[in-house]
């Protein structure tokens, strides 16, 4: 999935689930933010950080808030009245950087998770924010979205909190002018039908959460 702006693409990782080793590879990012404990596992999995931002622990505090360090940047943020990830949005938005693949959003605390989703879509039309777990990617649709899917791989779509006039092209089910509401109908567990087939995916009013398989 491309991100919608031009320019370099930065990761920011969270405190929840961190990603398989595995995904090491693919941390190709022109800077790399960490959420205070994020930074731990980044450092056991040996990815370097350039940004630290939050409110800060006690270690964190002990070894690098108020001494000048040449590794990375720190970033201590107080205000209870937003969430870490939400300044960690503002300061990445203030350094001109756009498109921000999120990492660790969900998993632990699942409240924290709701509330990143919420925080998300306050910078849809700023920013291009991409979530990542070890099993999908997942983002908020535009009104019209064309990507790639390989052939079989679990496509949802879930409305946040309403969809109205949904029409898809290029899964298993589709939908036509459909409707898709919380505590009614959803469309998860959808499915890509051919290999590397251009899939279509429009609404007329809402907003829509696409979760793509790995």
């Amino acid at each position: 999935m491309d991100h919608r702006f031009k320019g370099p693409e930065v990761g920011l990782f969270l405190n929840g689930t961190p990603p398989h080793i595995y995904f090491k590879k693919h941390f190709f990012y022109k800077k790399i933010f960490a959420v205070d404990g994020a930074f731990y596992y980044l450092k056991k999995m040996g990815v370097r950080v350039d940004s630290i931002i939050g409110d800060f622990d006690s270690f964190l505090k002990k070894n690098f808030i108020g001494k000048k360090n040449k590794f990375f940047e720190i970033f201590e943020t107080k205000n209870q009245n937003y969430s870490d990830f939400d300044k960690s949005l503002r300061i990445i938005h203030s350094k001109g950087y756009f498109n921000i693949n999120v990492w660790g959003a969900s998993g632990k605390e699942q409240d924290h998770f709701l509330g990143n989703l919420s925080t998300a879509l306050k910078y849809k039309k700023k920013l291009s924010i991409i979530f990542h777990d070890n099993y999908h990617y997942y983002f908020f649709s535009d009104k019209k979205n064309f990507f790639y899917q390989k052939k079989n791989k679990k496509v949802s779509l879930f409305p946040f909190p309403k969809v109205e006039g949904l029409f898809t092209h290029g899964l298993k089910y589709p939908i036509n002018d459909g409707l898709l509401k919380i505590g009614q109908n959803i469309g998860i567990r959808n499915e890509s039908t051919e290999l590397l087939k251009q899939i279509e995916i429009s609404y007329k009013k809402g907003e829509l959460l696409i979760f793509l398989e790995r």
